[in-house]
């Protein structure tokens, strides 16, 4: 797992975020099965619904490429603020294993915290569906 590599480059995604609302840069990346990192950033619009946060960005670059799971992922932020619930369960849905998968929140000062997923989302929604439909 290259934890270094993804809390990285979400810090680098969030210097690109596009936040005039909220003021609040986020940035995410994460890990797929065969080693490749995806990165982005928080992208807001005046009509607030439309938003996409960047949590779900770097999953939509990830199954755009062919990936279908997620096996670890880091968020910065100023504060190192968690992902959100929608954003949770946009994970959990290309997750195996949600104990195994760490989610790495960094702040503005660099300091760093780690979690699984299931930490995060103790009872998340899932489905027997097969993710790899093609």
């Amino acid at each position: 797992m290259k934890t270094d590599a993804l809390i990285e480059a979400a810090q680098t995604a969030r210097l690109h975020a596009y936040a005039p609302y909220s003021g609040y840069l986020v940035g995410a990346a994460l890990e797929d099965a065969q080693g490749r990192i995806w990165s982005a950033c928080n992208v807001e619009n005046v009509s607030f619904g439309l938003s996409v946060c960047a949590e779900r960005a770097a999953i939509a670059r990830m199954v755009a490429e062919g990936g279908r799971e997620i096996r670890a992922l880091a968020v910065a932020t100023v504060d190192g603020g968690t992902p959100c619930g929608m954003c949770l369960q946009s994970i959990a849905e290309f997750a195996t294993d949600p104990e195994a998968l760490l989610v790495v929140t960094v702040d503005g000062s660099g300091a760093s915290r780690q979690y699984s997923l299931k930490e995060l989302m103790p009872h998340g929604f899932a489905s027997s569906a097969v993710r790899t439909n093609g």
